[in-house]
């Protein structure tokens, strides 16, 4: 098993310490990428992939580590477009 498919089994168990860091991790495999607004594009981020489905979070601060609502907002949204079974 992969870094990157140990680090998926670990999201998708909802863990409480996950990372914004981590989070990155997980959408650039399934292709998304941040979209930069401006030079200062506050808290809010936006991540797109080819399919132009999007995911908007809101970077936390000042720890680095997910609400629980976030997780399961990527896990609904990853779903819902058939990019996570």
């Amino acid at each position: 098993m992969s870094k990157n498919e140990k680090l998926i089994v670990r999201f998708l168990s909802r863990p409480k310490d996950f990372t914004w860091n981590e989070i990155i991790r997980v959408l650039s495999h399934f292709g998304y990428e941040e979209i930069r607004n401006g030079k200062t594009g506050g808290s809010r981020r936006k991540f797109a992939n080819s399919k132009k489905h999007m995911i908007s979070l809101h970077e936390p601060h000042p720890l680095n580590i997910l609400k629980s609502y976030q997780i399961d907002l990527i896990i609904q949204h990853l779903k819902a477009h058939e990019e996570l079974f």
